[in-house]
């Protein structure tokens, strides 16, 4: 969800910086077509079941970043400090109990298995826009920590993967704020804990990933949605507060989810037909006005992961494939 102004965003991600060459770019050849969707917060086990459910049909790899607070208890809630905030205080909450809590790390580890990724969205859902460098290392030490003994928090300890801990500690090397809000110091604590990518940022269209402080930038951009095609960020949440103000309209469900699906297939074709820069939809894991955002996706891969030269990929997926090709591109360039 965004909540600072999208002005302040945009200031942000257009900053001057290099970006990862394409074949476009370099040859003149179309490279494959990205689409890049993600999942943020990664909580309700029913919609972890319908999402790789969709990613199995359609043939798409999708990255969830998780706030870890569900993968801990409300019992157990003390146990969160987050910066500058009471303690055991979290704007998403908590999970239920640790049955709930089972049951995801169960839904986390088959998404791994399949291909996808997970990513982190930090724990609480804070806004750290005035977060030091300290204050980000405090929540991705409790992200790490708390992923890492979640299955022997939760009393499963005979149930945890063999692989889990490193997992936990070594495979998450993307990032999302929450909010898509930051602070200056997020990219030195991005990469003093390892991070390869950060996804927080948004552009005014589909854009090539960014190079910044060595990580990857990647960006939601804004697409062009209804009668008047006039921009909005491509997240769910975006789209729900443009259809009806972020209340919930279940009578227009049907209406909004073939604005939504028009929205994506028309971003997707300008792309395809063209420059073919990656195309970044971003969700949560929450169905709102009645799911509409949801089948609109369902619809939308269905219809384009197929296709020829398209790849439905994670985030992480994207950057290893961009990154390679930038190198060969180099590598070309230099023996010429």
């Amino acid at each position: 969800m965004i909540r600072p102004s999208l002005s302040s965003l945009l200031a942000l991600s257009l900053t001057s910086i290099p970006v990862l060459a394409s074949d476009a770019q370099q040859t003149g050849v179309k490279p494959e077509q990205l689409v890049i969707v993600s999942f943020d917060g990664a909580h309700d086990n029913a919609l972890w079941e319908r999402s790789r459910a969709i990613a199995q049909r359609t043939g798409a790899s999708f990255t969830y970043f998780l706030s870890c607070t569900f993968v801990m208890t409300k019992e157990n809630r003390k146990g969160y400090q987050a910066p500058h905030e009471k303690r055991g205080k979290s704007n998403v909450g908590f999970a239920p109990d640790d049955a709930d809590v089972v049951a995801r790390l169960d839904q986390i580890w088959r998404a791994r298995s399949e291909g996808h990724e997970i990513g982190n969205h930090a724990c609480g859902h804070f806004d750290g826009a005035k977060w030091s460098a300290e204050d980000w290392a405090q929540e991705f030490d409790f992200f790490r920590n708390t992923l890492r003994d979640a299955w022997q928090n939760a009393g499963a300890a005979e149930r945890e993967p063999l692989e889990w801990r490193d997992f936990a500690e070594n495979e998450i090397v993307g990032f999302r704020a929450p909010y898509l809000s930051s602070s200056p110091a997020l990219g030195k604590a991005l990469r003093n804990f390892g991070f390869r990518y950060d996804a927080s940022t948004v552009s005014k269209g589909p854009a090539v990933p960014a190079v910044s402080d060595d990580l990857v930038r990647f960006a939601l951009p804004l697409i062009a949605e209804g009668p008047s095609a006039k921009p909005v960020v491509a997240m769910d949440y975006n789209l729900y507060v443009r259809h009806s103000r972020g209340k919930e309209d279940a009578g227009n469900s049907a209406a909004y989810e073939e604005r939504t699906l028009a929205a994506y297939r028309t971003a997707f074709e300008t792309q395809y037909s063209g420059d073919r820069i990656p195309l970044q939809l971003g969700f949560h894991f929450v169905e709102m006005n009645a799911g509409a955002y949801w089948r609109a996706l369902d619809r939308f891969l269905s219809e384009v992961c197929g296709k020829p030269d398209v790849a439905c990929v994670s985030h992480r997926e994207a950057m290893n494939r961009l990154v390679k090709t930038s190198e060969t591109e180099k590598t070309a360039s230099e023996g010429l």
